[in-house]
C-alpha cells in the first residue's frame, strides 16, 4: 500500500495521463472524466474487467497486468494507494521523473477551483452522491460529478457537466477528504473506521471537524449519527445544518414507511413533504434527507428538492439484482462495515416477503476481520436466518496469520446458523443447496464478492440433486 502525499506538486496541465489500477470504480471514473478533458488516457490493472472494456470502447489504451513498457508517452502517472511501492509502473515513472499524483490529487486537478459539494461519511456516501446529482439534473442543473459506484439511471460513475457545480464522494480512509476546496460539505456520519491510517478514533473525529469547518457554504450533517452528533458540537462553523430522524434536526424525517420501496415525510419549519423513493431500506429515507438539505443549501427551494430526489433509482452493488433462478433472488451490496451490513440486510427484510435470507459475507481486509468479527457475527446472526462466510479479501494488505474468514464464523452463538467455506464453488453449491423458492441470496462486500454471483445463480440453476435440500 502506498500512502497519498499530498504535499506532491500537481502538475498545472495534463496531456497524457496513466492511470495504475484504471478498473477501479473510483480510477475508472477518474479516466473517463480525462477522456472527456481531450487528455490522451491509457492505464492498467491487474485484470479484465467490464470497466477496462468500457473505457477501451471510449478511446483509452488498457493493459490487464502491470509493465513498464505501459507507460509509453505519459506525462502524468495517477495511482491508488492499494499499488505495492514495487509496481513496476510505479517504479519506472519515478525514474523517470515524471508526475506521479495520487487519485485525490488528481479529483482536485480536475474540479479546478469550482464549486464543490463534498459528499463524505462511514456510509452512505455513494448512494448519497447518487440522489445529489440526479436530484440536480431534475432540477435542471448540469454539475460535473465523480462518484464511487455507477448511479443506476446514468448508467456511469463520472461525468462531466456545463455548469460550475461539482459533485464528488469524498474518502475519508486516507484523509484526502481534506485535500479538496469544498464549498458544501454533507457528513452521512462518523462511525470510526480506517484506524489503519488514522491511527486513533479521535484522530479520525478531528479528520471530520477539520473537513466540515473548511466548508466555505455549509455543513449538512446527521443529527442521528452519535459520532455525527460529537463533530458537531466540536464545529466552529457558522452554517450548519443538521437533518435526521432526529426531534431538533433542521431538515426531519417523520412517518417512515418501509414495506416494499421507502416512504417518508421531510420538513423544515413549517414546510412539509411526503416522499417516496424508488430504492427499500430506512436507511435510504436518511440519505434522502441529506441529499434535500444540500440541495436546499445550494439555493433550490424545499419543496422542489423534496420532489426530485424521487426519481433516484440506486446505484451499482447496493442491494442490487442479479438474476432469479428457482425462484430465488440474488442480490449484491456494497456492505462491508457491519454497520453497512445491517442496513443493507435490514432493507432487504422490506421486500423478502415470506422468504429467507441468506447473506454471502466476503471480510474485507486483515485489520478489520480482526478487529471487527464479533460485530459481524452479531449483526448477520441477528439479521440473516444463514449466512455463508468466505475468506478475507485482503485489497491492500498482506495476510495475517490466523486471521481467516472463520473468525466471523466462530464468533456467531449459533453455529448452525453459518458455515466458513473458503473455496468458492463450493461456497456457491452449498448457498444453492440450502435456499428455496422465495429466498433472497445477498453477497457482502466491497471486494470482488460480487464475481461468485453467476456461480451462485449456475448453482441454483443446475438440476437438484436428491437430498441436497
Amino acid at each position: 500500500m502506498i500512502r497519498p502525499d499530498l504535499s506532491l506538486p500537481i502538475p498545472s496541465s495534463i496531456d497524457a495521463a496513466h492511470f495504475i489500477g484504471i478498473g477501479g470504480s473510483g480510477m475508472s471514473g477518474l479516466a473517463r472524466m480525462f477522456l472527456a478533458r481531450g487528455i490522451r488516457v491509457s492505464g492498467s490493472d491487474r485484470a479484465d474487467s467490464a470497466a477496462l472494456r468500457a473505457l477501451a470502447a471510449a478511446g483509452a489504451e488498457v493493459h490487464v497486468g502491470h509493465d513498464a513498457a505501459h507507460l509509453g508517452d505519459a506525462d502524468t502517472v495517477v495511482h491508488t494507494g492499494a499499488i505495492w511501492p514495487e509496481n513496476p509502473e510505479y517504479v519506472t515513472a519515478k525514474e523517470r521523473g515524471l508526475a506521479v499524483i495520487h487519485r485525490s490529487q488528481a479529483l482536485h486537478w480536475l474540479i479546478g477551483g469550482r464549486r464543490l459539494v463534498s459528499v463524505a461519511g462511514a456510509h452512505g456516501k455513494t448512494t448519497s452522491t447518487g440522489m445529489i446529482v440526479t436530484a440536480l439534473q431534475a432540477l435542471g442543473a448540469d454539475p460535473h460529478f465523480v462518484n464511487g459506484g455507477v448511479i443506476a439511471q446514468l448508467g456511469t460513475s463520472s461525468g462531466p457537466g456545463t455548469d460550475e457545480l461539482f459533485v464528488i464522494e469524498a474518502d475519508e480512509s486516507d484523509g484526502t477528504f481534506l485535500l479538496y476546496d469544498t464549498s458544501i460539505a454533507l457528513i452521512t456520519n462518523v462511525d470510526p473506521d480506517h484506524l489503519d491510517h488514522w491511527g486513533s478514533r479521535d484522530a479520525f473525529f478531528d479528520g471530520f471537524v477539520r473537513f466540515a469547518d473548511a466548508a466555505h457554504e455549509a455543513v449538512v450533517i446527521s443529527a442521528d449519527d452519535e459520532g455525527a452528533r460529537d463533530v458537531a458540537r466540536r464545529l466552529s462553523h457558522e452554517h450548519v445544518l443538521s437533518f435526521g430522524l432526529a426531534a431538533d434536526a433542521d431538515v426531519r424525517i417523520a412517518d417512515v414507511v418501509t414495506d416494499g420501496p421507502v416512504a417518508f415525510t421531510v420538513a423544515r419549519g413549517e414546510e412539509r413533504a411526503r416522499v417516496q423513493l424508488a430504492v427499500p431500506g430506512a436507511h435510504n429515507a436518511v440519505n434522502a434527507t441529506g441529499a434535500i438539505a444540500v440541495l436546499t443549501a445550494l439555493g433550490h427551494p424545499f419543496l422542489d428538492a423534496a420532489r426530485a430526489v424521487e426519481g433516484f433509482s440506486g446505484t451499482a452493488r447496493r442491494f442490487e439484482l442479479h438474476g432469479v433462478e428457482r425462484g430465488v433472488s440474488v442480490y449484491d451490496d456494497y456492505a462491508h462495515h457491519p454497520t453497512e451490513v445491517a442496513a443493507a440486510l435490514a432493507a432487504a427484510r422490506t421486500v423478502l416477503g415470506d422468504g429467507r435470507l441468506i447473506a454471502v459475507h466476503q471480510p474485507h481486509t486483515y485489520s478489520r476481520t480482526r478487529l471487527m468479527s464479533g460485530e459481524f457475527a452479531r449483526v448477520l446472526e441477528e439479521l440473516a436466518d444463514h449466512t455463508v462466510v468466505l475468506d478475507v479479501y485482503g485489497a491492500r494488505e498482506d495476510p495475517v496469520p490466523g486471521v481467516t474468514g472463520a473468525l466471523v464464523r466462530d464468533a456467531f452463538d449459533d453455529a448452525g446458523k453459518v458455515r466458513f467455506v473458503g473455496d468458492w464453488q463450493e461456497a456457491a453449491d452449498y448457498t444453492a443447496s440450502i435456499a428455496r423458492e422465495g429466498d433472497f441470496v445477498v453477497t457482502l462486500g466491497c471486494g470482488n464478492v460480487n464475481l461468485i454471483i453467476p456461480q451462485v445463480l449456475a448453482a441454483l440453476g443446475a438440476p437438484v440433486q436428491t437430498g441436497s435440500r
